[in-house]
């Protein structure tokens, strides 16, 4: 096995979390997608719209997928594109409020 990750402090609570990777899973058994929690961390299960939001470590994510395409519930597997997305913005544009005064 690799080595751990490292301990990370955050607002005082020591967490262990290396790399991970989001995944959403759709699947047709409700009561059986509760089984997902083995695989990894499960976030949130929808009821109504039949999917899943699960992380895992980023170093077993394929080898995960692989496991997860393979149980009889799971229709189809999305990877999250979460990390790719720029989440800090600029701004740019000027500030017009002292034009639109009341």
């Amino acid at each position: 096995m690799g080595p751990e990750p490292e301990e990370k402090q955050d607002n005082g609570i020591s967490r262990k979390f290396g790399e991970r990777t989001g995944f959403i899973v759709w699947y047709s058994d409700w009561k059986a997608a509760r089984g997902l929690e083995k695989y990894g961390s499960l976030h949130y299960l929808s009821r109504k719209m039949h999917y899943a939001v699960l992380y895992v470590n980023a170093e077993s994510a394929e080898e995960t997928m692989r496991n997860l395409q393979r149980l009889p519930y799971v229709k189809k597997i999305e990877r999250s594109y979460r990390n790719e997305i720029k989440t800090e913005y600029e701004r740019n544009v000027p500030d017009k409020t002292r034009f639109y005064g009341l």
